[in-house]
Order: C-alpha cells, then structure tokens, then sequence
C-alpha cells in the first residue's frame, strides 16, 4: 500500500543546500530561478517534518501544496446520454 502523501513547497536561499531536504522526504523538483523546492512528505509526520525544516537556515518559507484539496473527477461534467454528431465523410467530401 502506497502512504499518504502531502506536498510542501519550500523556499530557499541556498539551492545547493536544497538538496539536504531529501533527509526529510522526497525531493520531487528545484527551480534554480525562482529559488524553491518541492518536496513530499508522509501524511502522518508531515507537520512534525516542516517545524524542522522550518529551522534550517537556508529555508525562507514553507508552504502546503492544495493539490490534493482540489477536484479532479472531470467526467461527470457531461451527461452520459449526451451524443456528439459528427457529420458523414460523404457530407464532407462534397
């Protein structure tokens, strides 16, 4: 079974140190131009993990990712019995 997973944006200012925050979970992306990390942590020590995190010197601030809070069930938006017409290739060709 595969944890749960909750993502955390991290601002740096040091982005060689940046690599150091694969101690405290998964190091997913480093953007060396607008100077933060992304990193996922386990759900069940992930508020324990950030107050760490939050001591590192080099770390500005943290942020929680929504991405698990928003919907992504976009196939009810259309009602099944909905049918799309498309014209024959003889209507076309002519």
């Amino acid at each position: 079974m595969v944890p749960e997973r909750i993502g955390y944006i991290v601002w740096v200012n040091d982005l060689k140190a940046a690599r150091n925050l694969e101690k405290y979970g998964t190091l997913h992306y480093v953007s060396r131009r607008m100077h933060y990390a992304v990193v996922y942590l386990n759900a069940d020590r992930a508020e324990e993990t950030a107050k760490h995190m939050r001591r590192l010197s080099y770390v500005r601030k943290i942020e929680r990712s929504h991405r698990t809070d928003l919907k992504t069930d976009y196939g009810s938006k259309f009602p099944e019995d909905a049918q799309i017409e498309l014209p024959d290739s003889e209507a076309l060709s002519s």
